[in-house]
């Protein structure tokens, strides 16, 4: 039973800033202090999802998989969040100090976390530790901003929990959505990752430590005054050094991954493109990366090349479709038979087909493929087009040169759904030749583009790059294929056909082969049955199979 004789004190609720806390002394009007605060989160909300956006792109270009990296990073930096907001509580004593300080250590690890992340990848040649960490760092970080704001809100002027909170959450929402929206339509195309981030990092630091030291510059001793300010212009001073910088650390760096002789390094709208070789000279000395990645090698481009197409060649092919192959080089094999009536290359990005047409040695590589006027180029994505009204045509011979099944972007162009719609492009008798990522080292992705290709109700014949990818495969001149006395790279492919098996050889017509017999592709058949799995689900856009 409750005594009711004693009345209870009704104790006063502490001062968010402490037990010592008042209101704060402002050199503005309590309400323009508010959306001053107000004006702070959104600015810190948009150079936050910034950084989170770039370390998710990056991670991206530099490991790949952009599934497996994307959970990295938000699961990293939700998690590093919570932590953030409990060791906020520490702060709460002192919450403009405290907030200062966050803000510009989120300046200098945010800015520089990009240039950190290729560097640890240009010279170490692993950046997966390095993206975890500066995850985790970021988003500590941020996490700490918003109990420190909500206590520096409170003194401004005090209200109910609730509606503090949704005033800072609404504006750490919107600025959210600006920051994200600014990343790939603004900063990326414009300023690229590395000064994109950096520049991110000084409007944080700028915009963070600029209401500390005017708004509560009375919450501050005159030695914190002083120390924030030294601080501040330490952070300001670091990225712009390495803003200014930026150029030649991204040509030493490049040099670090590629080699000595990086001729041409482009950034497109789609991905990052690398030629290195000299100006002139054999084009066997070039190589093309895409992101990274050794797409081309000019020392050995014709197994390749020649495996993917000429098998799909044998039979009627008037009309050819090549998905991918914007470098030109897989229809420079087409083009090689005089009969031949048209060849339409869908590539998405642009700039591989501008790079193709006007570096020299490129050109030279592919021939001079584009001022050919049987072929027309598509600039837009295979899976998109294959779906349009310009998919009504039918054509005897579709070439699918795409990228690894096992790179994310390129997953649902290895589908069911996507090899139906190509199936459906298949003039009768038609046949489609497709590149299945290796074989040996990677023999369950292999399988699962066979099986998927299968279950869109293709008929399928496996082969790997027209030698036996165990010792030394010798062409028709009996020397190594590998061309430098190293092992032919593996690569596996899968020829298949709606109406009938097809068949791996290669026509009698076909013109003059470095690399390729009929003898090697029925090597590279059998090769290919010793590599066998069976009872693979196929890859559909909803359940995809590859990693």
């Amino acid at each position: 039973m409750i005594d009711r004789s004693v009345p209870r004190r009704v104790l006063p609720a502490p001062e968010p800033g402490g037990a010592a806390a008042g209101p704060a002394a402002l050199p503005v009007r309590p309400r323009t202090g508010r959306l001053l605060v107000l004006a702070t989160v959104f600015v810190c909300a948009a150079c936050g999802l910034v950084y989170e956006l770039e370390l998710l792109a990056l991670g991206t270009y530099l490991i790949g998989d952009s599934v497996t990296q994307a959970s990295v990073v938000l699961s990293v930096m939700v998690f590093a969040m919570g932590v953030g907001s409990l060791l906020a509580k520490r702060l709460r004593h002192r919450p403009a100090l405290g907030f200062a300080v966050i803000e510009a250590g989120l300046a200098l690890l945010g800015g520089l976390s990009a240039i950190a992340l290729y560097a640890s990848f240009a010279w170490l040649g692993e950046s997966r530790p390095a993206l975890v960490a500066f995850s985790f760092a970021i988003g500590m970080l941020i996490g700490a901003e918003i109990p420190l704001l909500m206590v520096l809100i409170q003194r401004i002027r005090r209200q109910d929990a609730g509606g503090a909170v949704a005033d800072l959450f609404a504006a750490d929402y919107v600025g959210a959505l600006v920051g994200g929206l600014a990343f790939p339509f603004l900063l990326l195309p414009m300023l690229g990752q590395l000064t994109g981030a950096m520049l991110t990092g000084t409007v944080n630091a700028v915009v963070g430590g600029g209401l500390v030291l005017w708004l509560f510059r009375h919450d501050l001793s005159r030695r914190c005054r002083w120390l924030l300010i030294a601080v501040n212009l330490a952070v300001l001073v670091v990225l712009a050094s390495a803003t200014v910088l930026a150029d030649d650390f991204e040509r030493v760096a490049r040099r670090a991954v590629y080699g000595s002789e990086v001729r041409v390094a482009v950034q497109t709208g789609v991905q990052e493109l690398v030629l290195t070789g000299p100006a002139t000279g054999s084009p066997r000395s070039l190589d093309l990366y895409l992101d990274g990645r050794l797409r081309v090698s000019g020392y050995d481009e014709h197994r390749y090349h020649e495996a993917l197409v000429h098998p799909a060649m044998t039979g009627p092919h008037a009309r050819v479709l090549v998905l991918g192959g914007g470098d030109g080089l897989a229809a420079r094999e087409v083009l090689r038979y005089r009969d031949v009536a048209s060849v339409t290359v869908v590539e998405v990005d642009p700039g591989v087909v501008r790079l193709a047409r006007t570096d020299p040695m490129l050109s030279a590589l592919n021939a001079g493929v584009y001022a050919d006027p049987r072929l027309a180029v598509v600039n837009q994505d295979a899976f998109r087009w294959l779906r349009g009204p310009a998919a009504n045509d039918r054509f005897d011979v579709i070439v699918s040169d795409l990228p690894d099944p096992g790179i994310t972007p390129s997953t649902k162009l290895y589908s069911q759904e996507f090899y139906g719609l190509a199936a459906r492009a298949l003039a009768p008798g038609g046949r489609m030749a497709v590149h299945a990522g290796p074989l040996a080292t990677r023999p369950r992705t292999y399988w699962t583009v066979d099986s998927t290709l299968r279950a869109a109700g293709l008929r399928t014949a496996p082969y790997s790059a027209g030698g036996r990818l165990t010792g030394f495969a010798a062409g028709p001149d009996r020397t190594p294929l590998g061309g430098t006395g190293e092992p032919p790279r593996d690569w596996g492919f899968v020829l298949a056909a709606r109406d009938q098996e097809p068949r791996l050889q290669v026509d009698r017509e076909t013109p003059a082969l470095r690399s390729l017999t009929t003898g090697s592709l029925q090597d590279a058949a059998r090769d290919a049955e010793r590599f066998r799995m069976s009872g693979l689900p196929p890859s559909t856009l909803p359940h995809p199979r590859y990693s």
